[in-house]
């Protein structure tokens, strides 16, 4: 493989070459959605992240096995050890089934993954689809000496596993902050300690979701989901696990744990996080009251927002940041991600006008390789999107005529475009509100622009001014040329 990816190892803090565990193949694993709710803006970004790694990754030659979990078992309220199953809570309240409450969500998730062009992983496994293996996971912890029972509840002893591992690896957390900064939980008096965390969980009798197991009917804790389905479809040990920097702790120290007291050894080789999208400096989120739906971003219906923004602004927003830096929401930028998409599409469309001459004053290769370097920079799309801006530049200035292309250099520009944009970016082309930037669509207008020309040559100005003027304010930008007219719609 001619390119060397170089990520942000968040174990060793530090960014080092990819090499996978198997030549040729990659391993990656994704925490996917907790299905009980709409998804948000924040729920976009590790999808879309994940998607450009997976989209790299298979474009420099690796094949990609990419596992993204849905979350329909074990998550409890405030992400605790106690409280009600957040899908089961709403299954009770809108007296349905609980899996009634997964699919729904779960397809309004994958409607919207498909409007912001995520591709599908590869496999997409259920919590509570695999209790069989996650049941045998508790076993091999309790072999090791890692577990304890407790009212028919299991817990992970996390101070025993300190002693002979190192719990907090990944966050830099250590037993001692641990000790004085966890909060006391309701049923505190079933752990040896109030970091321990639930391995496999007693159901009550109002419990819906429940499985026989040998300590009690009950149902898995949250952390093990990942660390069962992980070994079960990518083996002990694999490439890459990624998710958002809110699952670094706890989730994923306690996937370490689990995996070193179950294998003897690490499963992971890099952990890739990225950052969050925060409203006014604060991290946006469900808990807090500061969400808005991916629905309400598109259809503009939400107090915070001027107006709706497409799925493909959305998704150019979140790649004109690096993934491990913050997002901070606002129109501005958001309108500000709008008119720089626009003016990639419309360079990239402007490419047919481009007649190549036999000399060229640009060389698209250096520029190509430049997107190659900042991928392989720990995935910097913000510089990518960059060089495409300068493609968008060259693009201008032929037309204008202060440069010149050459069918050579004219092909492999195109051709950049294509790939970056479209293929490892995953933009795409979007019809426009309305009637749709449809051939029908095109056709009206092309044809009250002929009606405006024939109105002019017949020297009814009062007529071609009411055409140029009504179309004016509804958006459209006429340019009168040599050879006619050209036209766009400005968002």
């Amino acid at each position: 493989m001619t390119q060397k990816l170089n990520i942000y190892n968040t174990l060793d803090r530090k960014k080092e070459e990819f090499v996978p565990v198997h030549p040729g193949h990659v391993g990656l694993y994704v925490c996917g959605p907790t299905v009980y709710g709409d998804g948000h803006l924040g729920h976009a970004r590790p999808a879309i992240t994940f998607d450009l790694l997976f989209r790299y990754l298979q474009h420099i030659g690796y094949k990609v096995r990419y596992v993204r979990n849905i979350t329909d078992v074990g998550h409890l309220e405030n992400d605790a050890d106690q409280g009600e199953d957040k899908i089961a809570k709403k299954a009770r309240l809108e007296e349905l089934e609980p899996m009634e409450v997964v699919q729904y969500y779960l397809n309004r998730y994958h409607k919207a993954m498909e409007a912001l062009n995520v591709l599908p992983p590869s496999i997409e496994p259920h919590a509570s689809g695999h209790i069989i293996e996650q049941i045998e996971y508790v076993k091999k912890i309790f072999d090791a000496g890692f577990a304890y029972e407790s009212n028919g509840s299991v817990y992970f002893d996390v101070e025993k596993y300190n002693k002979a591992h190192h719990y907090g690896k990944l966050s830099g957390r250590n037993i001692e902050e641990l000790l004085t900064t966890t909060r006391e939980l309701d049923g505190q008096q079933e752990k040896r300690n109030s970091f321990d965390f639930a391995l496999w969980k007693k159901a009550d009798d109002a419990h819906i979701m429940r499985w026989p197991s040998p300590w009690s009917d009950g149902f898995p804790g949250w952390h093990l989901e990942c660390s069962a389905m992980g070994q079960k479809y990518l083996g002990e040990t694999f490439d890459i696990h990624g998710g958002g920097m809110d699952l670094l702790f706890p989730h994923h120290e306690c996937e370490i744990a689990q995996s070193v007291a179950a294998q003897g050894h690490e499963c992971v080789r890099y952990w890739m996080h990225n950052n969050m999208i925060t409203i006014n400096g604060q991290k946006m989120g469900k808990s807090l009251g500061n969400f808005i739906t991916l629905d309400q971003f598109f259809t503009g219906d939400h107090a915070a927002l001027t107006q709706a923004y497409s799925p493909m602004t959305i998704r150019f927003f979140i790649l004109m940041a690096h993934y491990r830096s913050t997002v901070d929401f606002s129109n501005e930028a958001l309108q500000a991600a709008e008119k720089g998409l626009n003016r990639l599409m419309e360079a990239y469309a402007n490419l047919d006008k481009i007649t190549p001459s036999d000399k060229s004053t640009v060389e698209i290769a250096p520029l190509r390789q430049k997107m190659y370097d900042a991928m392989n920079d720990d995935l910097n799309s913000p510089i990518v999107i960059s060089h495409l801006f300068e493609c968008a530049s060259i693009i201008n200035r032929v037309l204008a005529g202060n440069d010149t292309i050459d069918a050579e250099n004219l092909t492999l520009l195109r051709q950049t475009m294509e790939l970056f944009m479209f293929d490892i970016l995953g933009l795409k082309k979007e019809e426009k509100s309305g009637s749709g930037n449809n051939e029908a669509y095109s056709e009206a207008i092309n044809l009250l622009l002929e009606m405006r020309m024939s109105a002019k040559a017949n020297k009814d100005w009062a007529m071609a001014d009411l055409i140029r003027n009504k179309l004016t304010g509804l958006g459209f930008e006429i340019k009168d040329t040599k050879d006619g007219f050209e036209w766009k719609l400005n968002n």
